[in-house]
């Protein structure tokens, strides 16, 4: 099951990260799916910031960057995996 966290705002190739405003929560070690027209990934939250300052979790509203371990495209859905993640291991990144 998944939930929606929001659009990506940008991406910002030179760093490999996008960045959205959040619609629920997110912490770091959090499971995430992007998918778009030319994207479609799975992978844990590494990293994350708030005004170029490492935090550990932010809440809905909150503008964040993610690094991304694949790029990401404007408009592009971001997704707060819930659950059991056993049937999204085929594309989790190690």
């Amino acid at each position: 099951m998944e939930v929606r966290l929001g659009k990506v705002a940008d991406y910002f190739a030179h760093v490999g990260a996008i960045g959205l405003r959040l619609e629920h929560d997110l912490s770091v070690g959090d499971l995430i799916h992007i998918k778009g027209h030319q994207t479609d990934f799975t992978q844990t939250v590494e990293s994350m910031q708030i005004e170029h300052e490492e935090v550990q979790a932010a809440k809905n509203g909150n503008d964040i960057g993610i690094k991304t371990k694949e790029k990401a495209h404007h408009g592009d859905t971001v997704f707060k995996v819930l659950g059991d993640a056993t049937e999204h291991d085929h594309n989790v990144l190690p």
